[in-house]
């Protein structure tokens, strides 16, 4: 019996082999991968294994539309989104259901990845984000809720050994939940936040929100492909995706505009008070 859907929405990846392989041999449990293949076939074909389903899609449909397809088909209890260029610690899955509650979002501990090598790169694990105060102009997408790294939280020694934290923010690239929880929270909404971007933000704010919680999970970890110039873009970011999405969340925030909503934007940030670049007002 599947415990853990494993969904990887892809688009163009070169180490998409390398992913799909790496979960399989690192997974302890029972898994399954659903791979959506938006728009493209990769070359040489994907290795067979009863353990992995295909999607193809003629046209590519965007992110939110791979997951949502991958989530519809998936026969787990828990569903965990990953890229399609990451490499995974031992045992990933049963260290990730041991401790995720059922209004929980699990981030694992997030590290840099040598695609090359297909190792982790000698570097600090990024544990910690926050989400910015939304006032500059020139951010990704427009002023915003963006992600941030929190260096101040990643290089609290008081913090090693705290195993299981919260989370006020993300990265996309990796989370973990269970499936009914995931429809509980209504994601991926495809029709506000539209095919690409923000999506922490959705999953992060909805969560936190509602009354559930993000944590990020020390005891295991992936590592990720930062690609950057060197292996060119899967999902392309043009502003005819980024813009909305930022402006949907901005929306989203200054509206409380969803029916499961308890807490606000302010009960959030005094929640993990002091965030930089908030005005004092906001931690009273």
């Amino acid at each position: 019996m599947v415990k853990v859907s494993i969904l990887i929405p892809s688009r163009n990846e070169i180490f998409l082999q390398k992913t799909v392989s790496d979960l399989i041999s690192k997974a302890e449990g029972d898994i399954e991968i659903v791979v959506v293949l938006d728009g493209y076939w990769p070359t040489p074909p994907l290795k067979e294994d009863k353990r992995l389903k295909i999607i193809h899609r003629g046209a590519p449909r965007g992110m939110r539309n791979g997951i949502n397809s991958g989530v519809a088909i998936a026969s787990g209890e828990y569903i965990m989104k990953t890229d399609a260029h990451c490499m995974f610690d031992q045992g990933y899955d049963k260290k990730l259901m041991a401790d995720c509650d059922k209004d929980w979002v699990v981030i694992p501990r997030r590290y840099s990845l040598d695609a090359e090598l297909w190792q982790v790169k000698d570097k600090p694990p990024i544990d910690y984000m926050y989400l910015s105060y939304p006032d500059d102009p020139q951010d990704f997408g427009g002023a915003g809720y963006h992600g941030r790294e929190w260096p101040q939280k990643n290089r609290d020694a008081n913090l090693k050994d705290v195993l299981v934290d919260d989370l006020m923010s993300f990265q996309g690239s990796c989370w973990f939940m269970r499936k009914d929880y995931f429809r509980y929270l209504e994601l991926m909404d495809e029709d506000k936040w539209k095919a690409f971007y923000q999506e922490a933000q959705e999953i992060g704010l909805k969560c936190w929100f509602s009354g559930g919680r993000v944590v990020i999970n020390k005891k295991t970890w992936y590592a990720h492909l930062h690609k950057g110039k060197q292996y060119g873009r899967g999902y392309f970011l043009d502003k005819k995706c980024l813009t909305p999405a930022v402006e949907y969340t901005n929306k989203f925030v200054t509206d409380n505009d969803w029916h499961k909503t308890i807490h606000d934007i302010r009960w959030l940030v005094k929640r993990f008070w002091p965030v930089p670049g908030w005005p004092g007002e906001y931690g009273r």
